[in-house]
């Protein structure tokens, strides 16, 4: 049986209180940067709009943001810091339709009878059975790499390990991956990796001490900064195995986001947390299937800024997989405490995890 994403139901704005709602009201920015009072914020759901009697899609949408109506009608999702005087910013509390805000919480197939009210393990932990969801992980892959977009958010321990680390280069080159988000930490490792066959001075297959292996993190970001940028020091080092090489060798996007705690860094990383805000976002725009491996900070971020829907140019609305794996159950379950209530959390060891995903994809 072929796979299919679930389907999209649209709201019925011919009945009641769609049909008599007023349009949405809008307040003037008055101060760059500052929300007129009572502003509208965006959550991660489709958001209709009552413009001049026409119930609008905010075609793009993200967290905490609020909604500008356009001269023409039409709506844009702006930050906070880039609101501009003069912009008209959707005001009010009530998303239930009754004032020209309406909020579609249950737009995708959902199953109608969910079991008793009382029931065990209803979380997601240790003790959850993951097999369903590897099984629908790989069908969603299968499907995106034709037909979607699917962005990777990586945390350093992906590229600790030999397995996982070719694991992912064989995802990239097979075309199951087409961008990448992470840190400082996630290329300068995998570099490490390719350059010294270590993690930290640590053998990244034998997990093996290396004599004086505390340097070669260092002296691998000092090697690099001679170049302008990980691709001219992936190609002139002649670099062939890992993440960093596959990026560079399928082309795909790679934003590095700079931390205070970064030593380096390498270059690329952006430095600037408000740049690599934007930078992020803008892969996020694009992306149908999120996966976030064992990076609970920008797992959060790129969560707030990935609403559940995503419309396509045909004006299809579909939803936006997210998953997100880590060995810890604190922070698989941080995501959804941070509002991202759609997200997929499977409780692994994310080397595992890749290399698992490589066996059923890559054969």
């Amino acid at each position: 049986m072929a796979f299919e994403l679930s389907c999209y139901r649209h709201p019925d704005f011919q009945g009641e209180p769609f049909s008599s709602a007023p349009d949405a009201a809008t307040g003037d920015v008055v101060f760059p940067g500052v929300a007129p009072e009572e502003y509208h914020a965006m959550s991660i759901f489709p958001e209709y709009f009552k413009i001049g009697g026409t119930w609008r899609l905010a075609e793009e949408s993200r967290m905490d943001c609020v909604a500008v109506v356009q001269e023409d009608g039409n709506l844009r999702i702006v930050e906070f810091r880039n609101l501009k005087v003069g912009d008209k910013v959707v005001v009010g509390r009530k998303d239930d339709g009754t004032e020209g805000i309406f909020v579609h919480t249950d737009g995708f197939d959902q199953c109608e009878e969910c079991g008793d009210a009382f029931a065990f393990r209803t979380g997601r932990s240790r003790e959850t059975a993951y097999s369903r969801d590897y099984d629908t992980l790989y069908d969603v892959l299968r499907y995106e790499k034709e037909n979607g977009y699917i962005l990777w958010v990586l945390g350093p321990a992906v590229v600790f390990d030999y397995d996982s680390r070719a694991s992912l280069a064989s995802l990239i080159r097979m075309g199951y991956v087409d961008s990448i988000l992470a840190g400082n930490a996630l290329g300068t490792h995998d570099l490490e990796g390719a350059l010294y066959k270590t993690a930290l001075g640590q053998d990244i297959y034998t997990q093996e001490q290396i004599p004086s292996g505390h340097y070669h993190h260092l002296d691998l970001l000092n090697r690099a900064r001679k170049y302008s940028s990980v691709k001219e020091f992936v190609e002139k080092e002649g670099i062939t195995d890992g993440v960093m090489a596959a990026a560079v060798e399928t082309g795909i996007p790679l934003v590095l986001a700079g931390s205070i705690r970064d030593d380096g860094p390498l270059p690329g990383v952006i430095g600037d947390v408000y740049e690599a805000q934007d930078a992020m976002r803008a892969e996020v725009r694009k992306a149908t299937t999120v996966i976030s491996l064992a990076t609970q900070l920008h797992t959060i971020a790129v969560g707030n800024m990935a609403p559940s829907y995503r419309v396509l140019k045909d004006g299809t609305v579909r939803q936006v997989c997210f998953y997100t794996i880590d060995i810890s159950e604190f922070a698989v379950n941080k995501l959804r405490d941070r509002g991202s209530l759609s997200v997929t959390s499977i409780v692994a060891n994310v080397q595992d995890f890749l290399v698992h995903l490589k066996n059923n994809l890559c054969k």
